[in-house]
């Protein structure tokens, strides 16, 4: 990939001269987009108050301060005001316009208007009131991607508790492993879902979260497979109220949602965002970078239990509207998406890498076979999107498509790198650095690294980093998981190489945690699940990014056999089956390889990191310490099969 290739797209001189981020460049003098860059980073303070000004955040208190500790863990951010993330949700939203388009397996293309959408908010805030949720407590979801769980989380938070959500396809031990952790007070979980054209019945996954939930006082059940015009209890708990819709205004930090990320070992990680750095986050990616408005209808194909969901609903802060859809992107067939992005008039289409590269390998010609002429940006995030990803957007999607490719984390909800309109997309790229994040390459000795890959830092604090972790006593497992390699600076875990230009290559993820289509998921909770089965003695799973550095990951399962002799179709489908299970569909393995050992440390951790670096063609001296093993003769087994089997990355800028 060479940084002199044409590029894909670039925009007119006109949306330029209209583009939001134009305006911003004017009024701060700057003459380009790295200029704008630079000045968002030289005073990150300065930078997020712009933001507090220009897009009207309404508080209690002194907003002077913005930022009154740069520590990092630990910044504080605008430490004197009051204010409430869903109250402007709904600021000046007319009761007549649409807030919501959803469709999904089994359920045909509907739509909430705002003055709906205020009404179920209403009805569940004052539901859960009457079930004694107060401030600071922790209301979860176990709920579909549809109207019904954006009015819970808004409700949830308007009173000043905490929302958290798993996605109804989460296996029972990794909700519980989440959920546990945060005691929460209220359950709101569906009857099941659909998925490839088949139904799931979670009832019973339901009842074995209530009885391992002690501190649950209520669990309401919206009948969502079976809706038959009947809403479960929901309707009961959450019926007609004259109390009009409140919202309980509280301290920037305060908690507004709880996300989960997971490390190697142990339980995922809590991740707590607050009212404020969430709410400045989003209306700078849906106001200033992306830019939407009232005639923009944004589809992000997501689950309730990755992170695009809540970016989603950040959308809401805009006067555009959002479009759910809870289903499989491949049923009946990999046309769903674009059938619906047709007729919802869906303007900006965000998905995962791997539905456009599926696209891809399908041979599907979207534009020549609906009508794409509403669609005007397509988002791709979850894992990097290979230069040929790109090529097919345009090619079959639309010669005038703005495609910006994103990438962050959970960590954040949002993005380090993305796109912004003013800049032209060259293929496999992220089109810049975003806005207030002053994001750098650094080599393993904290030397930061031009055009070439290094570790993603961030150097400044962002008000949307977490708040902390739940549970992590003196922050110790958040200083682990960011700060640990390099003190003060967020280490986020990717390999990222930035252009002359000031666009952005990924190379995928430079610790162990398996990223399948934006989810995140420790290997222990994979673990879990395979070593419950009596054939498998022990195992080890990485995740390795293709030789270019673009594209989808492949994730290899290693497994000690312990009761059969060899790998057997029946195994290989019932490893399947349990991951898909007890952890997601999204973590099942690519493939399985029988090996006579697994290699540990002296402590007994397995060697995921280590492995991986081998596959990815590092020598085996520098990946680790023969000294430092328990079973250095499991290691050479390991060192041979990646002699045969490791991808070489590309050169940087080859």
């Amino acid at each position: 990939m060479s940084d002199a290739a044409a590029p894909l797209w670039e925009p007119s001189p006109d949306q330029v001269a209209a583009a939001e981020m134009s305006a911003l460049m004017r009024e701060v003098g700057a003459g380009d987009y790295n200029e704008l860059w630079q000045w968002s980073v030289d005073d990150v303070g300065r930078f997020w108050g712009t933001i507090w000004d220009r897009y009207g955040v309404q508080a209690d208190g002194d907003r002077t301060v913005a930022l009154a500790d740069t520590g990092m863990p630990g910044a504080a951010w605008f430490p004197d005001v009051a204010l409430s993330m869903p109250e402007h949700v709904f600021l000046g939203k007319q009761d007549h316009a649409v807030a919501i388009r959803f469709a999904g397996e089994g359920h045909e293309l509907a739509s909430w208007t705002w003055g709906r959408l205020r009404e179920e908010t209403a009805r569940v805030r004052a539901g859960l009131k009457a079930m004694g949720v107060v401030r600071g407590d922790r209301v979860v979801g176990y709920l579909p991607n549809a109207p019904q769980t954006v009015a819970a989380f808004l409700a949830t938070a308007s009173l000043g508790a905490t929302w958290s959500c798993c996605s109804p396809d989460f296996g029972t031990r990794t909700v519980i492993d989440r959920f546990a952790q945060i005691e929460p007070t209220v359950l709101l979980a569906c009857d099941g879902y659909r998925y490839n054209g088949k139904p799931f019945d979670r009832s019973p996954v339901v009842d074995e979260l209530e009885r391992a939930l002690p501190t649950l006082k209520r669990t309401v059940r919206l009948a969502y497979l079976h809706d038959d015009g009947d809403e479960g209890d929901w309707a009961q708990a959450f019926g007609p109220t004259e109390e009009p819709l409140a919202f309980e205004r509280v301290p920037f930090d305060h908690p507004l949602w709880i996300l989960y990320s997971s490390g190697t070992t142990g339980l995922p990680k809590a991740i707590v965002h607050g009212h404020g750095g969430i709410l400045l986050e989003h209306l700078k990616v849906w106001r200033l970078a992306q830019a939407v408005g009232p005639d923009d209808r944004v589809l992000w194909t997501t689950t309730t239990g990755w992170v695009m969901w809540n970016l989603l609903v950040g959308v809401l802060l805009t006067d555009a509207s959002i479009v759910l859809y809870e289903g499989s992107v491949a049923s009946p067939d990999m046309n769903v998406l674009w059938d619906l992005i047709e007729d919802a008039g869906v303007t900006v289409f965000g998905t995962g890498a791997a539905y456009l590269h599926g696209c891809l390998k399908a041979g599907l010609a979207p534009d020549a076979e609906h009508d794409l002429s509403r669609l005007r940006a397509v988002g791709s995030t979850g894992s990097p999107l290979s230069p040929e990803g790109f090529r097919w957007v345009y090619d079959h999607v639309g010669p005038d498509t703005w495609l910006f490719s994103i990438s962050g984390g959970t960590d954040i909800a949002s993005a380090f790198v993305g796109g912004t309109e003013i800049l032209p997309v060259h293929a496999g790229e992220l089109q810049a650095r975003c806005l207030g994040v002053a994001v750098a390459a650094w080599d393993d000795d904290g030397n930061e690294v031009h055009d070439d890959v290094g570790e993603l830092v961030v150097t400044q604090p962002m008000p949307s980093m977490p708040v902390r972790f739940w549970n992590d006593e003196g922050d110790e497992r958040y200083r682990e998981s960011y700060f640990e390699m390099y003190p003060g600076i967020w280490r986020h875990g990717d390999w990222i190489r930035i252009t002359p230009r000031g666009s952005a290559v990924i190379y995928g993820r430079s610790d162990s945690t398996i990223n399948r289509g934006g989810i995140r998921m420790g290997t222990a909770e994979i673990y879990a699940s395979v070593l419950a089965i009596d054939e498998v003695a022990d195992a080890l799973v990485v995740d390795v990014p293709p030789a270019d550095g673009t594209g989808d990951s492949r994730m290899t399962m290693f497994i000690v056999l312990a009761t059969t002799d060899r790998l057997t179709p029946e195994l290989t489908k019932q490893v399947a089956a349990s991951v898909r299970r007890d952890a997601s569909p999204r973590h099942v393995p690519d493939e399985l390889v029988v090996a006579p050992e697994i290699p540990r440390t002296l402590t007994g951790k397995v060697l995921e990191v280590p492995i991986k670096k081998l596959l990815m063609g590092r020598d085996p001296g520098s990946v680790v310490s023969r000294d430092a093993l328990a079973n250095p003769v499991a290691f050479d087994w390991f060192v041979t099969y990646a002699a045969q089997h490791a991808v070489v990355p590309a050169a940087p800028g080859g």
